[in-house]
């Protein structure tokens, strides 16, 4: 899971993950709202994505998440 500041980067981000990694299914944007806070413009946003092969390089989609001003969540 790629935790990104904004739903835009979260999109641009998504769509990379797509291109570079070609995941079997497309990635899940979800609006991530931080404890407290009722501000859409408090919000992270996070891009969901399944590897259930766990093939995709986790290296590679944290620099991916840097580029965004984010970064990577492993559950």
């Amino acid at each position: 899971m790629l935790v990104l500041p904004d739903r835009d980067a979260a999109e641009e981000a998504a769509e990379e993950v797509v291109s570079r990694f070609g995941p079997p299914e497309e990635p899940q944007l979800v609006r991530d709202a931080l404890a407290g806070e009722d501000d859409a413009e408090d919000a992270q946003w996070l891009v969901v994505v399944e590897d259930p092969a766990d093939t995709m390089d986790t290296a590679a989609l944290d620099e991916l998440a840097s580029e965004y001003e984010g970064w990577l969540e492993r559950p």
